[in-house]
C-alpha cells in the first residue's frame, strides 16, 4: 500500500512538474508572439486616440471602454477561434483574408488623407461625435471597433506564425493570453494619453510649485500631442495596410514589389552601417505607405463610382440640408 501511495505520489509530481513546464513554454511563446507583433500594437494605439479628439472629456473614457470591449469581443469570439480553425484546414486563406483587411486599412488612411486635401470633404464630422448626439457617438466608436479588429486580425495571425509548431491547445491558450494581454496595454495607454490634459490640470491646482508648472505644461502639450497622433494614426493606418498587401502579394507569388524594396532597405541600410537596422526599417515603412495610399486611392475611386458609394453621398447631402 506504502509503495503504491509512493508511486501515486511521484506520478502526481512528475505531472506536476509537466504542467509547470508547459506554463512557462506557454508564457515565453506567448511572450515571443507578443513581441513579434509589437509594431501592429504601436500602430494600434496610435490609431485609436483620433476616434477620441475633440470630444467631451466626460465622454473620452466611456468611449475608450467601449472600443475596449469590442476589441476583446472581437478577439476572443470571432479572431482567435477563426484563425485557429484555419490554421488547422485551409492555412492557405490566412494571407488573402490579411490583405483584405490591409485594403480596408488602406481605404481609410487614403480617404482621411483626400479630407486633409480638402477632397470630399465632409464638414458635418468636424464637430465632436458628443456634440452631434449619442448616435453619432455610437457611429464614431464602431468605426474605432471596425479598424481595431483589422490590426487585431493582424497581430492575431502574426502571433500565431510564431507558435506554429505548439500543439492546438497551447496554440489556443497563448493566442488568449496574448489578446487580453495586448488589449489592456493598447487601451490602458490610450486611456493615460487621452487622459494626460486632466492629470496636468489637477497637478496645476497643487500648492507645489513644481507640480503647477508640469502640470500647466500638460495642459499645453496635450491638444499637440493628440493633434500629432491623429495625424500617425492616419499614416499608420496607410503603413500597416501597405505592409499586409507588401507581404501577401510576395506570398501569393508576385515578387518585384517585394524584391524592389527589399533591394531599397539594402541599399539604404549600407549608407550608415551603424543604424543599418532602423534605416531598413524606415524604408519599408515608406513604401508601405505609399503601396498604401495608391492602393487606397484606387479603392476610394472605385467606391465613389458605385452605387454604395453614390448613395452615402446623397445621404450625406440631405443630412446638411
Amino acid at each position: 500500500m506504502a509503495a503504491g501511495l509512493a508511486a501515486l505520489l511521484d506520478d502526481i509530481a512528475a505531472l506536476a512538474r509537466i504542467a509547470a513546464a508547459s506554463v512557462d513554454d506557454i508564457s515565453g511563446a506567448a511572450g515571443r508572439a507578443g513581441a513579434k507583433a509589437a509594431g501592429v500594437i504601436v500602430d494600434d494605439a496610435a490609431v485609436t486616440p483620433r476616434y477620441v479628439t475633440g470630444v467631451d472629456p466626460s465622454r473620452e473614457l466611456p468611449m475608450i471602454k467601449t472600443i475596449a470591449l469590442g476589441s476583446v469581443r472581437n478577439k476572443l469570439l470571432f479572431i482567435v477561434p477563426a484563425v485557429l480553425l484555419l490554421s488547422i484546414f485551409v492555412p492557405w486563406l490566412l494571407t488573402p483574408i490579411l490583405m483584405l483587411g490591409g485594403c480596408y486599412l488602406s481605404y481609410e488612411g487614403a480617404h482621411k488623407v483626400l479630407e486633409w486635401l480638402g477632397v470630399g470633404h465632409d464638414s458635418a464630422h468636424d464637430e465632436p461625435a458628443v456634440e452631434q448626439g449619442p448616435e453619432a457617438e455610437k457611429k464614431v466608436t464602431s468605426g474605432a471597433i471596425r479598424t481595431d479588429f483589422i490590426l487585431s486580425a493582424e497581430i492575431m495571425v502574426i502571433a500565431l506564425n510564431e507558435v506554429t509548431d505548439e500543439p492546438v491547445l497551447n496554440r489556443a491558450i497563448i493566442l488568449v493570453v496574448v489578446a487580453l494581454a495586448i488589449t489592456a496595454l493598447i487601451y490602458g495607454a490610450v486611456a493615460l494619453i487621452v487622459k494626460m490634459d486632466d492629470i496636468g490640470l489637477s497637478l496645476a491646482q497643487r500648492d507645489s510649485e513644481g507640480s503647477q508648472r508640469f502640470g500647466r505644461g500638460l495642459v499645453k502639450a496635450m491638444p499637440i500631442v493628440l493633434r500629432t497622433l491623429s495625424i500617425v494614426g492616419v499614416v499608420a493606418m496607410l503603413w500597416v495596410g501597405g505592409h499586409i498587401l507588401l507581404v501577401g502579394i510576395d506570398e501569393l507569388g508576385f515578387h518585384p514589389i517585394y524584391e524592389f524594396v527589399h533591394h531599397a532597405e539594402e541599399v539604404v541600410a549600407g549608407w550608415i552601417p551603424a543604424v543599418a537596422g532602423a534605416l531598413a526599417w524606415l524604408t519599408n515603412t515608406f513604401f508601405s505607405a505609399i503601396l498604401g495610399l495608391v492602393v487606397g486611392l484606387v479603392i476610394v475611386g472605385v467606391v465613389a463610382v458605385l452605387p454604395i458609394g453614390k448613395k452615402d453621398d446623397d445621404h450625406a447631402e440631405a443630412g446638411a440640408h
